[in-house]
């Protein structure tokens, strides 16, 4: 880790691509299981600690990130929801994905918001969301302002501690 935010403070131009990136990816169906945010946090930390970018930026980009992340997952669930339901895998846990997608058409917007804040499973609600068939224009509505609200938490937490990094 020492060697990668050395090459962040070298490289201060790639600053917000890289918050960005880590966004996105960590929301990403698939990618994100395997990306964590606690990364995310730790470099945007250390950016702002070390005066690499502004608080604003970070946030800004990060915010922009996570939005692009999520509303991928919702789509790709939109355009394989009708063959991800006749797949074998849906077959064996049917119950499962229908007492799911029972909650987020019942309690879309706190579901979309729980899966935003909670990392473990925040690639995973935009792709059930979206083979659920839940209203576009409602998920972007409620991604957005879930998006919103992480990207607060994120600026508090990086606030709050960003003098673990300072030099």
């Amino acid at each position: 880790m020492d060697s990668f935010l050395a090459w962040i403070a070298n490289n201060p131009s790639y600053a917000h691509y890289l918050v960005m990136g880590l966004a996105c990816f960590e929301a990403l169906v698939g990618i994100g299981l395997f990306i964590s945010g606690a990364l995310l946090l730790s470099v945007a930390i250390f950016l702002y600690a070390q005066q690499l970018a502004s608080v604003e930026a970070i946030l800004f980009f990060a915010f922009i990130g996570a939005t692009i992340g999520d509303q991928s997952g919702y789509w790709i669930g939109r355009r394989i929801g009708p063959t991800f339901h006749t797949s074998k895998f849906a077959a064996r846990y049917r119950r499962h994905i229908e007492r799911t997608e029972a909650l987020i058409r019942r309690y879309g917007w706190g579901a979309i918001l729980i899966g935003r804040i909670i990392p473990a499973i925040r690639s995973i609600v935009p792709l059930i969301t979206g083979i659920s068939g839940y209203n576009g224009l409602k998920y972007l509505f409620f991604d957005l302002l879930a998006v919103g609200i992480w990207t607060l938490l994120l600026g508090a937490a990086i606030i709050g501690t960003s003098g673990l990094f300072a030099s």
